[in-house]
């Protein structure tokens, strides 16, 4: 069997478009995902840091009291403002964003990282 380079070419790309999105979709490696309900359960827990990643007109707009605002946009910059020591729990509008900043607080460290399903589309 013969393959031309075009079809290997072809071949190589839609696996490689299959994989970054299987990376999108699927949960993080260590990142644990709650819903609503039981973010409910664990708010106001000293030994938790809350943190919502939506701009801030969203955040002003309404939030969930306790949760601190740092814009995904601004996470990599401000992280420091977290503590490493403490579990994170991350809410965005619909779960995209905070899904988005679990995996950068991962990759900067962070070991205990949670990620709200829905968001606060799913809290209301």
């Amino acid at each position: 069997m013969n393959l031309d380079t075009n079809t290997i070419i072809n071949f190589l790309l839609i696996i490689f478009i299959v994989l970054v999105f299987l990376q999108r979709i699927l949960p993080t490696k260590g990142v644990r995902n709650i819903s609503t309900a039981e973010l409910k359960n664990e708010l106001g827990q000293k030994d938790k840091q809350y943190l919502d990643v939506r701009t801030q007109a969203e955040y002003r707009s309404h939030h969930i009291r306790g949760f601190q605002n740092i814009p995904l946009h601004y996470l990599k910059q401000r992280a420091h403002e977290l503590s490493k020591d403490k579990e994170v729990i991350v809410i965005c509008q619909s779960g995209m964003r905070s899904n988005k900043a679990s995996k950068l607080l991962k990759k900067l460290g962070f070991k205990r990282v949670t990620n709200v399903k829905g968001g606060m589309n799913a809290w209301r």
